[in-house]
């Protein structure tokens, strides 16, 4: 009877464990934050759980990798870094590391960025090595890059204008007869200027439209941004444009100089140079803003100026003037 007992004691006491250690596979983690890890390239599954032990993710390396060999299914780890979520089960973090869903780290490009900006962007990324010189305006295709913690900064740049030569050659072999510009070179002027003179992507062909007309007819295209970006190289001028700034000659500026800028102004997204490849058919020549973040088109000077004057009164009833 005794011994009856004893087995069944000892058999109960082997199913607690073995409940608890199962029950431990999901239970949740010691980690009461998010914690960082990188994983080695080339790291077993046993350096790994040191790893993970070292940064506070799980409490102990050898329970972690006992229970990992007995219940993770034998499909390798993935390198890279990781963010552990908090109180994290075992379970959890090794499907993490077996899925290589690693920490996406991004850096985001807006359409219109001036080049010294996404320099600034680039140098401000965390965990990118190595220094970049700006790169060359017009020269990056805007959107967000991702990248891994160490990678060179020179990497990143190099998808970024890999990324727009292959935009730009995939449009340019689409344009339509009716663009104005004669190089890819000159797509990505115009379109720069396009970018920075409209917020709203319905205008973009309207306001590329209004462009080809103007360099069609030998005027001057009066882009107040071009005029700006010899001053401050893309960055937010932050006061009036000066008189003497609007008759500056300086290969940029369109108030003192018929034709294109000599170079671009910004980084133009994609949709921007598919508007100056692809222009909308219109006859306007003139355009000012109507107070809602858009713009009023004029096929005359005498409608453009009617247009200027509402324009002003609403300023002036904001105060503006």
């Amino acid at each position: 009877m005794r011994k009856l007992l004893a087995l069944g004691l000892l058999a109960a006491a082997v199913l607690a464990v073995g409940f608890w250690f199962i029950q431990g596979w999901n239970a949740p983690g010691p980690a009461a934050r998010p914690v960082a890890v990188v994983v080695a390239p080339g790291s077993s599954l046993a350096e790994a759980a040191e790893t993970l032990e070292r940064a506070g993710a799980i409490a102990s390396a050898e329970r972690f990798l006992f229970q990992a060999r007995l219940f993770g299914g034998g499909r390798p780890i993935q390198a890279g870094e990781y963010e552990i979520p908090a109180r994290s089960s075992h379970a959890r973090i090794l499907a993490l590391l077996q899925d290589g869903r690693t920490l996406q780290r991004l850096v985001t490009v807006p359409e219109g960025l001036p080049s010294i900006l996404v320099w600034e962007r680039l140098m401000k990324a965390d965990g990118l090595t190595g220094e970049v010189a700006v790169p060359e305006e017009g020269s990056v295709l805007p959107d967000s890059y991702d990248y891994r913690r160490g990678e060179a900064r020179s990497a990143v740049l190099a998808r970024m204008q890999a990324a727009m030569r292959r935009t730009l050659a995939r449009l340019w072999a689409a344009r339509k007869p009716t663009t104005v510009v004669t190089s890819p070179g000159e797509a990505v002027i115009l379109a720069s200027i396009v970018e920075k003179e409209t917020g709203k992507a319905a205008e973009r062909r309207m306001i590329a439209g209004v462009y080809s007309n103007r360099l069609r007819r030998g005027m001057k295209l009066d882009a107040d941004p071009t005029v700006i970006y010899p001053i401050t190289k893309g960055k937010p001028l932050g006061r009036r444009i000066k008189a003497s700034e609007l008759r500056a000659r300086n290969g940029y500026n369109t108030y003192a100089m018929a034709g294109l800028p000599v170079g671009p102004i910004a980084n133009p997204g994609k949709e921007s140079i598919a508007a100056v490849l692809d222009p909308a058919p219109t006859r306007a020549l003139y355009f000012v803003a109507d107070g809602t973040g858009g713009h009023v088109f004029a096929d005359t000077l005498a409608e453009h100026n009617a247009n200027v004057r509402k324009w002003f009164a609403i300023r002036r009833a904001r105060g503006e003037m």
